[in-house]
């Protein structure tokens, strides 16, 4: 499945060390909005679901610098797939959403 947004980034800290950092961020969530979050330690991966159509993935990799970041945001829906635009006022100025949170992520993770 092609992501519809895919952002990556440098965190200069050990990977087995973001990853716990990027689950505890999101495992916290409170509010009206809460996804349900996974982690897959071994495959370095952090998932979000919410709703019914998101998913964003955040996987963990070896960087020279510490350790490389990737986000991905896909449609997951299983039905009405097509209206998940129209539901979202066409995704304008979602990628810049995306970015500005996981810019905002990585400077909380150091």
């Amino acid at each position: 499945m092609k992501p519809m947004v895919e952002v990556s980034g440098v965190v200069h800290a050990p990977p087995d060390e973001v990853v716990d950092r990027v689950y505890a961020r999101f495992a916290g969530e409170t509010g009206p909005y809460r996804p349900r979050v996974e982690v897959d330690r071994e495959r370095r991966m952090v998932a979000l679901q919410g709703g019914w159509w998101y998913r964003g993935e955040y996987t963990v990799d070896d960087h020279p610098a510490g350790t490389l970041v990737t986000h991905r945001v896909f449609n997951v829906a299983r039905r009405a797939r097509w209206s998940v635009p129209l539901a979202n006022r066409l995704f304008i100025g979602f990628r810049a959403k995306v970015v500005a949170g996981f810019t905002a992520l990585l400077d909380d993770l150091g």
